[in-house]
């Protein structure tokens, strides 16, 4: 359960990764964001989920609560602000030239990994709670 714990935070650390061009735009282009409410919480919570990317891998790599628990809090804006966890694999049909034909298909595979995701970390919390 450790491993899969580690392998977790490890999707974390590689969402942190690919979600540092869209927070460097944000940063370098803050005074050019429209000021619509729908822009700005994007802005603030895709902001807020990068930071929250941190607690977790650290949490969930050291097996901690607050881990799991981090994860619990970002997991709908996950699924509203296409954080997916295995979403590195959407970029896959880019290096092969083939990004109309896979993208629909890996996309509804990243959404289903993250409930896959969510269940086996339930599943270890109560395992935990029962220890």
């Amino acid at each position: 359960m450790r491993l899969l714990f580690k392998i977790f935070a490890l999707l974390d650390v590689i969402s942190i990764c690919f979600m540092v061009p869209q927070i460097w735009i944000i940063l370098n282009h803050f005074d050019t964001i429209p000021k619509e409410a729908l822009s700005v919480f994007k802005v603030v919570f895709t902001s807020a989920i990068f930071l929250s990317l941190f607690v977790s891998a650290a949490g969930l790599f050291q097996f901690k609560k607050y881990g799991m628990i981090t994860y619990y809090v970002q997991f709908p804006f996950r699924l509203i602000l296409w954080v997916f966890s295995i979403g590195f694999i959407t970029f896959l049909p880019e290096l092969f030239h083939q990004e109309n034909q896979w993208f629909g298909i890996l996309f509804r595979i990243c959404i289903v990994a993250e409930f896959f995701r969510i269940y086996y970390t339930i599943q270890a919390q109560r395992s935990l709670i029962r220890k």
